[in-house]
């Protein structure tokens, strides 16, 4: 992996966050810290083991935790797939964002959608690891949380996280996907 201050600054988080994230997936064996010589993805035959990124999601963590993950890694990945994802793929971010504020509207089950939403953002990363890690992330989250999306912040967080898709602008699309997560936290008490 790039030394600490690149990745950093690349990724827009302070080294602070970056040492933490780095931290918890060494501890998960999905990074290895070789002093001296840098940071390391594991070898990918371990990532599904028992120790690797799928026993993630069976990890006894609290919402706030998972919910810091969020914060960590999607706001990124909107910024790399507003710049990364082919126009089909933003079409189908925005697709399933319409979808999801049907679904509000109507009533109507809006997880399925608004996961969809999610992993087409995290599919137009065009990043493996990302798109490994992301729905294990999700999963956690959803078999530890009632969801309740009637609340007018998500659809006001969707479409303006679609038009900043739509412009392609992925300074825009990262801080409105940020901005939704903390409206979701707060929605769910986290603090």
């Amino acid at each position: 992996m790039p030394n600490e201050n690149e990745l950093s600054a690349a990724m827009k988080v302070s080294r602070t966050t970056l040492r933490e994230a780095i931290r918890i997936l060494a501890t998960r064996n999905i990074l290895e810290i070789k002093r001296g010589k840098g940071t390391f993805v594991t070898e990918l035959e371990n990532i599904g083991d028992s120790d690797g990124v799928a026993s993630l999601s069976k990890v006894k963590v609290n919402l706030k935790d998972l919910y810091e993950m969020r914060v960590l890694f999607e706001p990124q990945a909107a910024y790399l797939a507003a710049i990364r994802g082919t126009e089909k793929e933003i079409n189908r971010i925005i697709y399933y964002g319409d979808l999801t504020e049907k679904m509000i509207i109507e009533k109507g089950e809006t997880v399925d959608a608004d996961q969809a939403f999610h992993r087409s953002i995290v599919k137009a990363t065009h990043n493996e690891f990302m798109e490994k890690l992301m729905p294990i992330l999700y999963k956690a989250i959803s078999s530890s949380v009632v969801y309740n999306y009637t609340h007018k912040d998500v659809i006001e967080d969707h479409r303006s996280i679609m038009e900043f898709f739509k412009n392609r602008d992925p300074e825009g699309a990262k801080a409105a996907m940020h901005l939704h997560i903390i409206h979701n936290m707060r929605n769910l008490g986290i603090k």
